[in-house]
């Protein structure tokens, strides 16, 4: 095990002013990603083909690794080190938006974007816990309030920045774009920030990895598939498999000694209120986005 525990740097110092910087670009690129590309859904079917699944599958490939692998990506932090971690997401991310970029069919685009997801899954959670190891207590608030504003703008302005981009030059350009962010935000990670986590021996919670990200995936392709009557069979067992999966996941969860949901948390009343209502507000946010936006262009015309 490594030892590594420098002081913890006041929230205004240079130091203080890098970490936000590194970590609320790299995560503002990963909520960028789930928002920006909405907007380029009916350019990249003129391009490439596919219809309505296929475009739901350009948003959900890439939230539905995201949102599976989170849990995984924040235990590799604390296991390899939280800035190891995400500089490996941030070069991640940028290879598979550049795979993105110059995908030549919707196949390859969506397996781009999963892709994608993954890396994103490597972002977002070492990027608050670098906050919360490296920031004096004090401004431990005030740092993850201007983290989460910073991604929050990064998320609202992704469709304005989206659609002007498909109006000015391609809709490529709406994954083109994260290269240059990733590479500065790595730089500053290599340049400015420290390993501070001692390293952890403990084991991966593997097992609850695969089963929440196959059971999620089942369950959402039964969802997006369900309309085709050609995929009737292939639905139903995609929903059973899913539905099983998740319930494995909450069994073993149950019965593991470090897992990596620990169930015990929802007792808390505070905790399980907010993640209802953050459920609530993003499935009515990810709803609207996605069928507005293609309201607004295929059936309005705009």
């Amino acid at each position: 095990m490594e030892d590594r525990a420098p002081s913890r740097v006041p929230l205004a110092s240079a130091g203080g002013r890098w970490l936000i910087a590194a970590t609320a670009l790299g995560s503002g690129i990963a909520f960028l990603d789930g928002t920006v590309v909405n907007v380029a859904l009916p350019s990249i079917r003129r391009e490439l083909g596919g219809g309505l699944s296929a475009q739901q599958w350009v948003v959900d490939g890439y939230l539905l690794t995201l949102s599976a692998l989170l849990l995984l990506g924040g235990a590799l932090g604390d296991r390899f080190g939280r800035r190891r971690v995400f500089v490996i997401g941030l070069v991640a991310f940028a290879v598979t938006s550049f795979g993105c970029g110059v995908a030549p069919s919707p196949l390859v685009l969506v397996i781009a974007r999963a892709a994608q997801g993954i890396a994103g899954a490597l972002l977002v959670p070492g990027s608050l816990a670098l906050i919360d190891e490296a920031i004096e207590p004090g401004d431990r608030g005030r740092a993850v309030g201007m983290w989460a504003g910073f991604s929050g703008v990064s998320t609202a302005i992704g469709p304005f920045i989206g659609g002007w981009l498909v109006d000015a030059v391609s809709w490529r350009l709406v994954f083109f774009i994260n290269l240059p962010l990733a590479a500065i935000a790595v730089a500053i990670a290599v340049w400015r920030l420290r390993e501070r986590t001692a390293l952890r021996s403990n084991s991966l919670d593997l097992v609850g990895a695969a089963l929440v990200t196959v059971g999620l995936a089942g369950v959402i392709y039964a969802l997006i598939e369900a309309p085709s009557s050609s995929h009737g069979a292939g639905v139903v067992a995609a929903a059973i498999v899913g539905g099983v999966c998740l319930v494995a996941f909450l069994v073993v969860e149950t019965r593991r000694a470090a897992p990596m949901l620990p169930l015990s948390v929802f007792r808390s009343r505070q905790f399980s209120g907010a993640n209802l209502t953050t459920l609530a507000v993003y499935a009515a946010l990810g709803g609207a986005m996605f069928l507005l936006a293609l309201q607004l262009q295929e059936s309005l015309h705009y």
